[in-house]
C-alpha cells in the first residue's frame, strides 16, 4: 500500500512536470497552459454532463426496484476521471477522459466489477473460515 501511495504523490507528479515541461520546450508556455485550462474546463463539463446521465439511469434503476450496480460504478469512475482531470498534466488528462468517455469507460468497467467481487469473495471467505 505504501508503494502506491508513494507512487501516486510522488512518482506520477513528476512525471507529468516532465512531461509539462518537454511539451512546454516544443510549444512554448502559454500554448501549454492554454491546453492544460481548456483540457480541464472540457473535462469538467463532460463530467457534470455523464454525472446527470448516471444519476437519472440511477433514479430510473431505483424506481424501478432494482438495484443500480452497474450505474454506481460507472458513477465512481465518472468520479474519478473528474478529479484526475482537475489535476494538471496530460498523463492524468488522458486518464480522466478514458474514464469519462462512455465507450472507453465500459471497457474499464469490466475490470472494476471484477475487481469488487474478487474483494467481495476474498472478505467472505475469511469471515468464513
Amino acid at each position: 500500500m505504501f508503494i502506491r501511495l508513494l507512487a501516486v504523490f510522488i512518482i506520477i507528479p513528476l512525471i507529468e512536470l516532465v512531461i509539462l515541461i518537454k511539451v512546454g520546450s516544443y510549444i512554448g508556455l502559454w500554448p501549454t497552459i492554454l491546453i492544460v485550462v481548456l483540457t480541464g474546463i472540457v473535462g469538467a463539463s463532460l463530467a457534470r454532463y455523464q454525472g446527470f446521465i448516471i444519476i437519472n439511469k440511477i433514479r430510473s434503476d431505483v424506481g424501478s426496484g432494482r438495484v443500480p450496480a452497474r450505474e454506481l460504478i460507472d458513477g465512481l469512475l465518472v468520479l474519478v476521471g473528474g478529479v484526475v482531470l482537475l489535476t494538471p498534466g496530460f498523463l492524468t488528462d488522458i486518464c480522466g477522459f478514458v474514464l469519462l468517455i462512455p465507450l472507453t469507460r465500459n471497457l474499464i468497467k469490466g475490470f472494476v466489477r471484477s475487481h469488487f467481487e474478487r474483494m467481495a469473495n476474498y472478505r467472505t471467505t475469511i469471515t468464513i473460515e
